[in-house]
């Protein structure tokens, strides 16, 4: 391994390198510096990135850590693939030692793994959804109230921040789009099938989470059929791995599915190669009953939440959504007036219409009034504008800016675009959302394994029970085929006719 570059932390050898560095109040520290404010921008965005790398792979916050990711980061910019400058970082991790040593953190601490996860994500990350705090320190005159159970913040990183070779302005003018290379241009694979693969899915505009997943399966059949390369296989390889993914890996019908999806499409459109009919071991089906919640449940859920994580949880449930579908939603896509939200390009791409809840109109309103100073802030400080689906982006370029195309729910922080490189604001992560209900069904005592997709459920199977008809309610969904609604008939609080168990008439 080359010698870690010493001169990123020069003057901090009066202490070990692998002494721990307890400095909790960083966050607290970096908002009453003196530093610019775009500067401490971009310095808790390196800083939140670091301690997201250490918590994530269970590492202890040391200055001999800092070298090792500092080094890492100037391999990736070295090979054209970081998303944010080494030098950047590095400024941001000397000022954090450098402030860590003046209050006393740099006297160690046992193991750290109780603070990354817990600390740091309740006191330093905050919310990635509510919005609370300006990048300049303001808060929002609208009490938003945080998260407290934040996974971690996407896509961090952006521009350089002082000591860097561009300075601020490069940051600004990288929010414009401009002068900036995309991430996806210089990202063209490994070797040659991959670059075979990626040019492929981007010819056909698919998502990037697409490209990302095909690409994840194409590495993982790179290493089944090692030292051979995909080049050299065909379908006997091919029907080899999707039964080991049965058989042995005991995937699931739908992880076979795409990992077949995936794996024909880059032998069809990347090689040019028909497969003809395939013959693998099939996964097995395993079809399990939906994770309900009763109403009362569902009521001590949203008690348990509070701000927009309660508003998020009850719409989800009042107009059954998928979980990408309520992240997803924009403004534009509320109709208060008429009780309905539109679903856009939902689950197989296709729009649907689903009920708004009235008991939910004051609070989206009142909710959109807070995020209007938000995009006006945005808009003054000339960030781009939201992300917008390909072919509208290059048909109207400006449409990301307008207040109708905003995200109903965006993150707290802008992130760089891991598609286009550019900075600008996304919606709050998946993981944001899946973390806060967790944390609130413990808190409200729920003894079931819930997850966002519970409140779909619970929406589906608490109509059925109230007498609503099967096929409005497969509208609502948005299910293809009759069957998929079907399943919820049979975790009805009275299936079928009300049956009563034996036990209770020999006890009555």
């Amino acid at each position: 391994m080359p010698p870690l570059p010493q001169s990123a932390l020069s003057d901090d050898s009066v202490q070990s390198e692998q002494t721990p560095i307890d400095f909790r109040k960083w966050n607290e520290v970096l908002s009453q510096s003196t530093l610019a404010q775009e500067t401490r921008l971009l310095t808790k965005l390196e800083l939140v990135a670091f301690l997201r790398y250490c918590r994530d792979n269970h590492y202890r916050v040391t200055i001999s850590r800092i070298r090792v990711y500092l080094h890492h980061l100037e391999l990736q910019e070295a090979m054209g693939v970081a998303w944010s400058p080494a030098n950047q970082a590095r400024v941001a991790l000397r000022w954090f030692v450098k402030e860590a040593r003046k209050t006393g953190s740099l006297t160690g601490m046992e193991g750290m793994g109780s603070w990354e996860c817990g600390k740091l994500k309740a006191e330093t990350l905050k919310s990635d959804i509510d919005c609370g705090e300006r990048d300049g320190g303001e808060r929002l005159k609208a009490e938003m109230k945080d998260f407290t159970g934040m996974k971690g913040m996407e896509g961090i990183g952006s521009g350089e921040a002082e000591g860097g070779k561009a300075g601020i302005g490069s940051l600004k003018a990288e929010r414009r789009g401009e002068e900036f290379q995309r991430p996806a241009a210089r990202d063209l694979g490994a070797n040659e099938w991959e670059t075979a693969l990626i040019k492929a899915t981007r010819e056909r505009g698919f998502l990037w989470r697409t490209e990302e997943t095909y690409r994840r399966w194409l590495e993982r059949f790179e290493r089944f059929v090692a030292p051979d390369t995909p080049y050299k296989t065909g379908a006997t390889e091919l029907q080899a791995f999707l039964s080991e993914l049965a058989v042995k890996q005991r995937a699931s019908p739908s992880t076979q599915k795409q990992a077949l999806n995936a794996l024909v499409f880059f032998y069809k459109h990347a090689l040019n190669r028909e497969l003809g009919d395939l013959e693998f071991k099939r996964a097995a089906y395993r079809r399990a009953a939906p994770t309900v919640l009763s109403r009362s449940e569902c009521s001590r859920l949203f008690e348990a939440l509070d701000g927009t994580a309660r508003l998020m949880a009850e719409l989800m449930y009042g107009a059954g959504l998928r979980l990408m579908e309520l992240l997803r939603l924009r403004v534009k896509d509320l109709d208060l007036e008429r009780k309905q939200l539109v679903v856009r390009a939902g689950k197989g791409g296709k729009d649907r219409i689903t009920v708004l809840p009235e008991k939910l109109t004051s609070e989206l309103k009142a909710h959109l009034k807070r995020l209007w100073p938000l995009w006006q802030e945005d808009r003054a400080g000339r960030m781009a504008g939201v992300w917008l689906p390909e072919g509208l982006a290059r048909k109207y370029p400006k449409a990301g800016e307008d207040w109708r195309w905003q995200w109903v729910f965006p993150s707290r922080s802008p992130a760089r675009d891991p598609e286009s490189g550019v900075v600008r604001r996304h919606h709050v992560s998946d993981n944001t959302f899946q973390m806060a209900v967790k944390q609130a069904a413990a808190s409200a005592g729920l003894n079931k394994r819930v997850t966002p997709h519970c409140l779909r459920h619970s929406f589906a199977t608490h109509l059925l029970e109230s007498g609503v008809d099967i096929r409005t309610v497969q509208d609502l969904l948005g299910h293809e085929k009759l069957e998929t609604t079907q399943i919820y008939l049979h975790v009805m609080q009275k299936p079928g006719v009300g049956v009563k168990s034996p036990l209770d008439e020999a006890r009555s």
